[in-house]
């Protein structure tokens, strides 16, 4: 997708090289990847969450020692945007009030915007205050 903002040349880095891995770029994986990508932690713990062998996510690490209030909210948003996962009984916690309330918010439009690109065509987002790596 032309023009996707990333939070720095790291997470742009590591969306690519994920595609790759993944062997696939359909909006599920470009969305995923692209959260995932936001946060150091969860770049560095990627294969924890995400199982490449079986093409899946891996909820169950959402509870693993590494996680802080904002990656659990950012693994929420990409399992959500994935396959609509919620945690069963902590639905409210997938919410946009409770997923963006968090310093990664910013970059959470444009991983909605690549799970929906057909929304989303031709729309800028001006107000947007993001470092911005234009591709």
């Amino acid at each position: 997708m032309e023009n996707t903002r990333f939070a720095s040349k790291e997470h742009e880095n590591f969306y690519y090289d994920m595609l790759a891995a993944a062997g696939n770029t359909d909006v599920y994986h470009r969305s995923f990847f692209y959260a995932m990508g936001i946060s150091k932690e969860t770049r560095e713990h990627i294969r924890s969450l995400f199982d490449f062998k079986e093409n899946c996510i891996k909820p169950q690490n959402l509870a693993a020692a590494w996680q802080t209030g904002g990656t659990i909210r950012l693994c929420r948003l990409a399992f959500n945007l994935w396959n609509g996962w919620m945690e069963e009984g902590k639905e409210r916690y997938s919410a946009p009030y409770e997923l963006f309330d968090c310093r990664f918010a910013p970059y959470f439009f444009e991983a909605i915007r690549l799970r929906y690109p057909e929304y989303c065509q031709g729309q800028d987002y001006p107000g947007m205050q993001l470092s911005v790596m234009e591709r």
